[in-house]
This record gives structure tokens, sequence and C-alpha cells, in this order.
């Protein structure tokens, strides 16, 4: 679901650039609980992951128009099982990349590639994965910190977005030099990673491949806009 909302950084408003959202659907322009996001509806593939996730929306630019650029996969992944210390909070948020340690990582190339891609392209993202379980707005990367949390922290769970476009049919004849794609907020950066191992998670809503049973729907129909401009 695209959206001008950001319930983090402008909660109560609809003046946010684009966002897409993942996940729990009874996200609207104020920050749901854990408790909310557990009664919702989840759009992806894993019926028992209620958290909501969002991103910059892509954007296809040609003159004047922006054609937002779907994902084919939208994928979570929860790092560092074996080193957290604590799970995620209830209400827990996190919300600042920072760019000099892990930020937005563009795949197969560490930007937009300058030229078309035989594949998808991929964007990659970070958060933190140290929190003060007495503030839990207090949150930080342990790798901003010699590889350990802050005193007031503890460790937990690290989550990563993995977001993969196809734009080959969407741009038939390809480009050569920047590429007309635009994230929302303008950015199109940064590092480079490497894979890690994938373990499934199962739960009481069932397997971790058993996709959604209801179909999500957006709690605030009537208010903001889905659309670029």
């Amino acid at each position: 679901m695209p959206k001008n909302i950001d319930p983090i950084v402008l909660p109560g408003l609809y003046k946010s650039h684009m966002h897409s959202f993942y996940g729990s659907d009874v996200v609207t322009k104020t920050l749901p609980t854990t408790e909310e996001l557990q009664k919702g509806c989840p759009s992806g593939e894993n019926p028992n992951d209620l958290s909501v996730h969002w991103a910059p929306t892509l954007y296809h630019v040609d003159g004047d128009n922006y054609t937002e650029v779907n994902p084919v996969m939208f994928s979570t992944y929860y790092e560092n099982i074996d080193k957290a210390e604590i799970p995620f909070p209830n209400d827990f948020y996190a919300d600042d990349i920072d760019e000099r340690i892990n930020g937005i990582t563009w795949l197969p190339r560490a930007a937009l590639p300058q030229v078309t891609c035989s594949t998808h392209i991929q964007a990659i993202l970070r958060f933190t994965n140290c929190v003060n379980v007495q503030d839990i707005k207090k949150h930080a990367y342990a790798a901003a910190n010699g590889g350990r949390c802050p005193a007031d922290m503890k460790s937990t769970l690290q989550l990563r977005f993995s977001i993969r476009y196809d734009v080959r049919k969407l741009i038939p004849e390809g480009w050569s030099g920047p590429p007309p794609l635009k994230l929302a907020c303008g950015a199109n950066l940064l590092k480079a990673t490497s894979g890690r191992r994938f373990m499934r998670i199962d739960g009481a809503r069932g397997e971790g491949k058993a996709g959604s049973s209801c179909t999500p729907q957006d709690a605030d129909p009537g208010n903001g806009t889905s659309d670029y401009k």
C-alpha cells in the first residue's frame, strides 16, 4: 500500500513523501501498538509476522510522469538471533538508518545502476539492534559502538529489509547513464552486504509460507493519498 504517511517521523499528519507499506494493515498516520498490530491482516507470505514495515516508494521517472515500481518481492529477515539478549519489546520501533554504518544498499551495485540490469535490482536496509528497555525510543547500532551495545542498552534482533524490483518490463528500452528511477525520499545509495543463512519462522497462524488467510485493507481509506503528485 503506497501512502503519504510516516507514523514515526510525522505522526498524525498526511505530509510525508510517499511510502510503500507491508505487513499488518492496521497502520495509519498514527503508530499502532503491538496489541493493535496483532489484530491486523498481514500482507506477507508469513501469516505469523504481524509487524508493519515501510520504505520510500520507488518510481520510474519519465518527464513529469512518475510511475510506481511495485516490488516483485519484499522480504524481512531477523538477524543476529544468537546474539540477542532480549526479544523486541512491546511497541518497539526502529526508524533511523545510519548511512555511515548500514544505510540503503543497492544490488547488484552499491548505488542505482547506470546501465540496464539483466535481472532485478535489490534494495537492502538494516536497522538498529540495541534498545534501552526503560525507554524504547532510544536505540542504536552495535556496529557504532565497537560491536557491542551501549551500556544502557540490550542487544535484540536486527531487522533487515530486502526489496526486489524488476524494471525490465517497465523500461524495456533500458538506459545508459543516470537511471530513470527515483525514491520518493530522493535517496539512492549505499554500501554492499553479504548473504546470511535463512530459517523460516512458523507459528500459531500457520507455516511460514502459508500466506495470509485474509485480504489486507487500507485502515484509513478516506484520508491521505497514494498519488505521488
